[in-house]
C-alpha cells in the first residue's frame, strides 16, 4: 500500500504559489471575457454521454456535482480550483454569443458570492434555471457555467467540461442537439492552445467511441490530447476487453504524447459515499489484479490532479510567447479601427474636425501613393495584388510603360515591310510589302497632283500617309486613359477605407471624391483631344532633328541596297564568304565600274517620288510617336490627374464645406458607435490583458535577481561522477529531459515570459523509496511588487480614454 498511498500525496511543489499566479493570470484573462478576441490555454474535458465526464470534474474538484440518472450535462462549465486557505464556491454564467442583448446583461448579473462548499449543489442548480435549463428542459446551451472553489486541498487547475458527445437523436435529444453538441465540441478541440482530455469509458468499445476520432481529426499526431479511461471496475478480471484497456493505458493501442490515466469513480452503489470514501475505494481497486503492473503515476485521483496541473501549466508556458503576439497584434487592430473611426462626434464642430482628421492622413496617404514613397505600413506587401494596387505611382509607371510599347508595336494600321508579308498576327498591325504600299501612294498621289513637278510631290500628301498611318493613336489614349483612372479611384478607395470607417467613406466617396474624379476624368479627356489633335488634321510640324536623320538614313539604306545590286551585276554572283573572284585574264575597267555603280535603277520618276514620300512619312511618324506617347504621360496624366491628386480631399477643403455636407458626410450611424463601443472594449481588455501578462513577467524578472522566486535545484549524488538534480526527471518512454515549451521561453527573449521549471513533470511524480524531500526551500523575504488588480486597470484605462476624448471637444 505504501507505493500506492505516494499516488495520492499532495506535491507542495507542484502546486507552488508561482503556479497558481500563473494559472490565475489566464483565468482572469478568460474571465473578462478576452477568449473572444484570441485563443487561452486551456485543458478541455471531451467524452461520448454517459462516459464518466462528471465523475472525473467531481474526484478532481472533492465536489458533487448535482446529477440526476439519464440526464446528462447540457453546457460547458469552466471549473477553476485554486488553493486557498479558506473553502468557498462561486457561480457565474458567461451568456453564449446566441443570446439578445437583454439575455446577456441578465445573465451576466447572475454571480452568487462566495457561499460555503455545502450550498454548492443548490448554486448549480439556480444557475441552471437562469439558462433555462431547469426541469423538463431537454435542449443544450452555448452559455458556460463558470465554477470556481477555493480550499486548502485543491490543486491549481483550471478544466472545461463540455456536454458528451450524442451518437444518435432521440425522444430527449433531437437532431439539432446532436449537431450542437458535435459544433461545440469541435470548435474547443480546434483551439491549438487547448489540452484536450478525452474520456474513454471502459463499459464500452473504445473503437466505437466518437471522442477518439474526433480527436485525432484535429491531433493527428496526438501532441496534444490525454486520454483518461472511466469505468475500470466494469471490466472482468482476465478478459480480453481488460487486456485490450490495460494496452491501451499503457500507450500501445492509440498513442498519445501525454499519455493516458485511469479513474475508477463511484459506482451506482457507491454514489452515497463521500470524497474520501471514495478515494479509498479506489486505492483499494488499483493495488489488486492486472492494475498493479501498471505506472502509479497514471492510476488514481492522486496522480491526476498534479499531472492535470503539470500539462496545463506547461501548455501555458509554451503558448505564453504567441499568446502575447495575438494580444498585441489585437491591440494593433482595435487601435487601427479607432484611428479610422475617430472619437465620438455627435456636433457640427466634432463632425467638422473629424473630417478635418482623416483628410490629413488622407492627403498624406494620397501624395505618398504619387510620389512612391511606401514606408507608410499602409502600403503593405508590394507582391500581393492589394499591396501593388495600394502603389499608385508604380500601377501608373508600370501602365504608361505598357502604353508605350503598345504604340510601338501596334499603333501603326499597317507595317511596311521588304519582300512578301506574312499572315496577320494576333495584337499586331496587317503587313503590306513596301512595293504594294508604293503603288498605293502613286495611286493617291495621281488623284491628289496639283502644280508639283515630275519626280516631285505635294509636300500634304504626307500628311494624308501619316493620319492614315496614325489611326490607331486615338484608341489607345482613350484605352490607357480609363485605365489608369480606374486604377486611381481603386487607390483613393483603399486609401479611404484605411483613414475612416465605411459609412463615413461612402459618404465622401459619393459627395467628394467620386465627383472630383469626375472632374478630372474630364480635364484628362479634354487634354487628350488637344495632344491628339496635331496628329489628326494640318500640315505636319517638327523641327526635330531626329526627322532629317531619319530620312537620310533611309536614304542611306535605299542606295546601299542598289548599289549592292549593281556590284552583282558586274562582278557576278559573290562566293560563300560573300568575296568577288578576278580572273588575271578578265579586264577591269574603272569607267565600266563607276558607270555601273552611277546607273539609276529607277526610270519611274512618279515611284522615285513615292519612295521619297513614304520615307519622309515614316520618319515624322517616328517622331510624331515619340511626342505623342510623352504629351500623354506628362500633359495628360501629370498634369490633368496626378498633379492635384492629393488635395481632392484636404484640410483646406474640408474648411470650405457648408454646414449641410459635413453632416450628410460625418453624421455618425448607429453602426460606427456600436463598432468604436467594440473596438474600445476590445482594446480596454486586450491592453488589461497585456498589462496583466507583463506585471506578472516583471514581478518574476525581478523576484529572480535576488533569488528569491526560483532555486536552483539541489544537487546530489548517486555514487557516479556525475552530479544530478534532484528534480532531474528519469528517462521514461515518450518524456523528454527539456520541454519544449522551456526551450521556447529561453529563445522568447526578455521580453516575453520568463519562468523556470523547478519540480518534476506530473507523468514521473517521485516515488516514496527515492526519498526526497519535497517541501519547498524557505526564503527570505523580498518585497514583492504590489498585486495586480484587473479591474482596477480596466477602471484607469477608462478614464485615460476620456481625457483623451476633450481633444475632439
Amino acid at each position: 500500500m505504501g507505493e500506492h498511498a505516494a499516488m495520492n500525496m499532495t506535491t507542495p511543489s507542484l502546486q507552488s504559489k508561482d503556479h497558481g499566479e500563473l494559472l490565475d493570470i489566464i483565468d482572469l484573462l478568460r474571465s473578462q471575457g478576452i477568449s473572444h478576441y484570441v485563443r487561452l490555454p486551456q485543458l478541455i474535458v471531451c467524452g461520448d454521454q454517459s462516459s464518466g465526464k462528471s465523475s472525473v470534474l467531481e474526484a478532481v474538484s472533492g465536489v458533487r456535482f448535482p446529477t440526476k440518472e439519464n440526464l446528462c450535462t447540457r453546457f460547458a462549465t469552466e471549473l477553476v480550483l485554486r488553493r486557498d486557505s479558506t473553502t468557498a464556491a462561486t457561480v457565474a454564467i458567461i451568456p453564449g454569443t446566441e443570446r439578445t442583448d437583454e439575455d446577456r446583461e441578465k445573465l451576466k448579473r447572475f454571480k452568487v458570492p462566495s457561499v460555503e462548499i455545502d450550498e454548492f449543489p443548490n448554486l448549480i442548480e439556480e444557475a441552471k434555471e437562469a439558462m433555462g435549463l431547469g426541469s423538463g428542459a431537454n435542449s443544450f446551451t452555448n452559455d458556460v457555467l463558470r465554477v470556481e472553489l477555493s480550499g486548502p486541498e485543491q490543486p491549481h487547475l483550471t478544466l472545461v467540461d463540455l456536454p458528451g458527445l450524442i451518437h444518435a437523436e432521440s425522444k430527449h435529444q433531437s437532431a439539432e442537439d446532436v449537431q450542437l453538441v458535435s459544433s461545440l465540441v469541435r470548435s474547443y478541440m480546434a483551439n491549438t492552445r487547448s489540452i484536450i482530455l478525452a474520456v474513454v469509458s471502459a463499459k464500452n468499445d473504445y473503437a466505437n467511441q466518437i471522442v477518439t476520432k474526433l480527436a485525432r481529426n484535429v491531433d493527428p499526431k496526438g501532441l496534444r490530447t490525454l486520454g483518461i479511461i472511466t469505468k475500470p471496475d466494469t471490466l472482468h478480471a482476465g478478459s480480453e476487453s481488460e487486456k485490450a484497456f490495460l494496452d491501451l493505458a499503457q500507450n500501445k493501442d492509440v498513442v498519445f504524447r501525454l499519455g493516458w490515466h485511469v479513474l475508477k469513480n463511484r459506482d451506482y452503489d457507491g454514489r452515497e459515499w463521500s470524497m474520501a470514501e471514495r478515494d479509498e475505494n479506489e486505492r483499494e481497486f488499483f493495488s489488486r489484479g492486472s492494475w498493479v503492473s501498471m505506472p502509479t503515476r497514471t492510476l488514481g485521483i492522486g496522480a491526476l490532479k498534479p499531472r492535470l496541473s503539470n500539462v496545463l501549466k506547461d501548455q501555458i508556458i509554451s503558448e505564453l510567447p504567441s499568446l502575447i503576439r495575438d494580444v498585441k497584434a489585437g491591440i494593433e487592430d482595435a487601435q487601427s479601427t479607432l484611428a479610422r473611426l475617430g472619437g465620438a462626434r455627435g456636433s457640427l464642430q466634432e463632425q467638422r474636425l473629424y473630417l478635418v482628421h482623416i483628410s490629413q492622413l488622407f492627403s498624406s496617404l494620397v501624395k505618398a501613393a504619387v510620389d512612391g514613397v511606401y514606408v507608410h505600413g499602409f502600403f503593405g506587401d508590394a507582391m500581393t495584388d492589394l499591396g501593388f494596387n495600394k502603389r499608385l505611382r508604380a500601377v501608373v509607371q508600370d501602365i504608361l510603360l505598357q502604353f508605350a510599347d503598345d504604340m510601338r508595336r501596334e499603333g501603326h494600321s499597317q507595317e511596311i515591310v521588304e519582300g512578301a508579308p506574312k499572315p496577320k498576327r494576333a495584337g499586331r498591325p496587317e503587313q503590306i510589302s513596301r512595293s504594294d504600299f508604293l503603288a498605293h501612294v502613286s495611286e493617291l498621289m495621281r488623284r491628289s497632283r496639283g502644280r508639283e513637278l515630275p519626280g516631285t510631290f505635294n509636300p500634304l500628301i504626307i500628311g494624308d500617309l501619316f493620319y492614315a498611318q496614325s489611326r490607331p493613336w486615338k484608341g489607345f489614349l482613350e484605352r490607357y486613359s480609363k485605365r489608369i483612372l480606374d486604377a486611381t479611384r481603386t487607390s483613393l478607395e483603399l486609401i479611404m477605407l484605411k483613414t475612416t470607417d465605411e459609412n463615413t467613406g461612402e459618404g465622401l466617396l459619393r459627395e467628394v471624391i467620386n465627383p472630383t474624379m469626375e472632374r478630372y476624368g474630364q480635364a484628362l479627356e479634354m487634354k487628350v483631344a488637344e495632344v491628339m489633335e496635331p496628329h489628326q488634321k494640318g500640315h505636319p510640324i517638327t523641327y526635330n532633328h531626329y526627322f532629317t536623320e531619319s530620312i537620310q538614313k533611309a536614304r542611306e539604306e535605299h542606295a546601299r541596297k542598289e548599289q549592292a545590286q549593281q556590284l552583282n551585276a558586274f562582278f557576278g554572283k559573290p562566293d560563300e564568304k560573300g568575296s568577288f573572284q578576278i580572273k588575271p585574264t578578265q579586264g577591269l575597267s574603272t569607267e565600266n565600274l563607276l558607270d555601273a555603280l552611277n546607273k539609276r535603277t529607277e526610270a519611274d520618276m512618279d515611284r522615285y517620288a513615292c519612295s521619297e514620300a513614304v520615307d519622309c512619312m515614316n520618319a515624322y511618324y517616328k517622331v510624331a510617336l515619340k511626342v505623342i506617347v510623352d504629351n500623354f504621360s506628362v500633359l495628360g496624366i501629370e498634369q490633368c490627374l496626378l498633379k492635384g491628386l492629393s488635395e481632392t480631399f484636404s484640410p483646406d477643403a474640408v474648411m470650405q464645406f457648408d454646414d449641410s455636407l459635413v453632416k450628410k458626410i460625418a453624421a455618425e450611424t448607429e453602426e460606427s458607435q456600436a463598432e468604436r463601443t467594440r473596438a474600445n472594449t476590445k482594446l480596454e481588455c486586450l491592453e488589461a490583458g497585456l498589462h496583466a501578462l507583463n506585471r506578472f513577467n516583471q514581478s518574476k524578472i525581478a523576484a529572480n535577481r535576488f533569488g528569491e522566486a526560483f532555486e536552483s535545484p539541489k544537487k546530489v549524488h548517486d555514487g557516479s561522477d556525475v552530479e544530478k538534480s534532484v528534480n532531474e526527471p528519469t528517462e521514461e518512454a515518450g518524456d523528454s529531459k527539456e520541454s519544449a515549451s522551456e526551450a521556447s521561453l529561453n529563445e522568447a527573449g526578455a521580453d516575453q515570459f520568463v519562468m523556470e521549471v523547478d519540480e518534476p513533470r506530473a507523468t514521473e511524480l517521485p516515488r516514496e523509496e527515492d526519498d526526497i524531500s519535497l517541501a519547498e526551500p524557505p526564503h527570505e523575504h523580498v518585497e514583492k511588487p504590489s498585486a495586480f488588480s484587473f479591474s482596477s486597470y480596466m477602471e484607469s484605462s477608462k478614464k485615460k480614454k476620456k481625457a483623451k476624448q476633450t481633444i475632439w471637444d
